[in-house]
């Protein structure tokens, strides 16, 4: 179950030949994101569990779940946007089925991440997730 912008990013690690290119692809995705009010960078959205600075801030509305996001490692900052791909416009009754793990294994990122930031990608997942279901 995945959104159409995930589906496109999907396309494009298709078609990138190397692990090189797909880096740069991911660093390129976290610096088109959009940054993230300074003012919203505090405790409660702070990622706990990241090696790297990282905040997600949820937005609800409509019943589908957003968020926004921050991080001081531009791979990591790429990774958020990759999450944002996958889950922004979600159902918020739907956020718990998506299986962040196995999409991220459709492009083949997860293997090629460090322990440290397979850690931190596990907990900004769990992050998305308690806030879906406390908005629910």
């Amino acid at each position: 179950m995945a959104t159409p912008a995930f589906e496109e990013v999907v396309e494009t690690f298709a078609f990138l030949d190397d692990w090189e290119d797909r880096y740069r692809h991911v660093i390129e995705l976290g610096r088109a994101m959009p940054p993230l009010d300074e003012a919203l960078r505090v405790p409660a959205t702070k990622v706990t569990g990241c090696a790297s600075q990282v905040w997600i801030h949820p937005v609800i509305a409509d019943g589908r779940y957003q968020f926004e996001g921050e991080s001081d490692a531009l791979i990591v900052r790429g990774l958020i946007a990759i999450l944002a791909a996958l889950y922004n416009g979600v159902p918020l009754q739907d956020v718990a089925k998506v299986d962040a793990m196995a999409e991220f294994d459709r492009i083949g990122l997860r293997e090629h991440l460090s322990a440290q930031r397979s850690n931190g990608l596990r907990a900004m997942i769990e992050r998305i997730r308690e806030a879906a279901a406390a908005a629910a």
